[in-house]
């Protein structure tokens, strides 16, 4: 089977291939005789009921500083590919809800993975609420004195923006500190949405466990350890990767989740856990694969591109 694939992403050239998981989706695609052809969400062309995009063909290597050849661009009707990989990094913005209602005119019978009306509808901080008793205490709202009761209930919190990604803006705030006010003035300053706080998770200095599901089922995981000085443990501000293998509390999470993202078309999903709680779901561009594989865990963009050859 040679497919047509197009992905939906940020420039290639600026792609870090150590740890990027589109790349290694490239890759992979490649390897089995599809054909490439890469775009950015802002090359979308929507005209008499004909989704088409502004991008190159490409061809991608295995190599730092020469991972991608590119052709000369042109215009294609996305109807004419078999599957669109929607890749580009947050924000979840109106850029992107708009990019996910585009690409609903070609999806199933161009299958866009994930699925990008429930990309719309499952914001990954949000769709977690879905599972109450999987999640921390857990408040999101603008109001500043609710905001402050639930700082009073649980004295550590951690306070974020309801739509950040890479651990960007993500504040610990502890009994006692002073800059409680402050942190809420320029959140209602930065952010029309609202926002989310949630208790402080101790369990997070031993690590913050990415899962990596595909069509709904565990396919690998890393543990991802904050640096000194750092309550964030994401690897965009040195969080540290790990092997790991699943608890039974994590292999139940994931066996409570695992029908639902299958059932909505959500292929390519990587979990949050700290702990014994799910903190987020992630749909929109998940990461991980590499750093599974470089650990000698699963090839998990050949089973992705298993799943959807299988769907197709």
């Amino acid at each position: 089977m040679t497919l047509n694939v197009a992905v939906q992403m940020d420039p290639v050239q600026s792609l870090d291939i150590k740890g990027d998981s589109t790349f290694a989706l490239m890759l992979e695609a490649q390897s089995r005789g599809h054909r490439l052809f890469y775009y950015q969400p802002g090359s979308l062309i929507f005209c008499d009921q004909t989704l088409k995009a502004y991008g190159f063909d490409v061809e991608v290597r295995d190599e730092e500083g020469n991972h991608a050849t590119v052709s000369e661009g042109r215009t294609v009707n996305l109807k004419d590919f078999d599957t669109v990989l929607m890749r580009q990094d947050p924000p979840f913005d109106m850029g992107y809800i708009t990019a996910t209602h585009l690409l609903e005119h070609i999806h199933p019978d161009t299958l866009v993975v994930n699925d990008p009306l429930h990309v719309r509808n499952a914001p990954e901080k949000l769709f977690v609420t879905r599972y109450p008793d999987l999640m921390p205490p857990t408040m999101i709202t603008r109001d500043v004195g609710a905001l402050k009761s639930f700082r009073e209930q649980h004295g550590d919190i951690i306070l974020k923006p309801l739509y950040g990604n890479g651990g960007a803006g993500v504040f610990r705030l502890t009994h006692g500190d002073e800059n409680f006010a402050s942190l809420l003035e320029l959140f209602e300053t930065s952010f029309r949405e609202p926002f989310i706080a949630q208790l402080y998770l101790p369990e997070v200095r031993a690590g913050d466990k990415r899962i990596i599901l595909v069509d709904g089922e565990v396919a690998g995981a890393i543990n991802r350890v904050p640096a000194i000085g750092e309550s964030r443990s994401n690897m965009h501000v040195g969080g540290r990767p790990e092997p790991a293998d699943l608890t039974d509390r994590e292999h139940e999470i994931c066996a409570r989740i695992g029908q639902d993202l299958r059932e909505r078309g959500l292929i390519f999903v990587g979990i949050d856990v700290i702990g014994d709680y799910l903190t987020e779901i992630n749909v929109t561009s998940p990461t991980g694969i590499r750093e599974v594989k470089n650990f000698g865990g699963n090839d998990i963009a050949a089973m992705i591109w298993d799943a959807i050859e299988q769907k197709l």
